[in-house]
């Protein structure tokens, strides 16, 4: 199995994590919020599911659907966390649309959107510059 396909199957596994934290006794503060800090609803961890999901189908399918989703994928994440950097709030979640720009403390924006940053460039790296024919 290719690099970039392994790249995908942790993908896959990192994000089926994401989808489970409001499920593991002990991540959940008393406000529902994941390690103190991530408010996930059903929409999210739905959209964690699929998201892994098509983690899985690229990885099984190509090099080539391995790298489309790695690019797609980043570009999304990464621009979602940039924005909740910028805003505290990102789109994937609609979040832009429903609660506007939210005046929180940037150390908090920080901790909130640092996975959606950093799975994102991860995925953007890999898929343009990995195993490039």
């Amino acid at each position: 199995m290719s690099k970039l396909r392994l790249v995908c199957l942790g993908y896959f596994v990192v994000l089926l994590g994401a989808a489970a934290l409001n499920y593991v006794p002990g991540i959940t503060d008393e406000e529902g919020r994941a390690f103190g800090i991530f408010a996930l609803d059903l929409f999210d961890d739905a959209l964690h599911l699929v998201s892994a999901l098509w983690a899985l189908a690229a990885a099984l399918i190509s090099q080539r659907a391995a790298r489309t989703f790695l690019i797609l994928f980043g570009a999304l994440y990464l621009g979602d966390g940039a924005l909740g950097l910028a805003t505290g709030s990102g789109y994937l979640d609609f979040g832009i649309f429903t609660n506007g720009v939210l005046d929180l403390p940037f150390g908090f924006k920080i901790l909130a959107n640092l996975p959606h940053i950093a799975l994102g460039a991860i995925a953007l790296v890999a898929g343009l510059f990995v195993e490039r024919e």
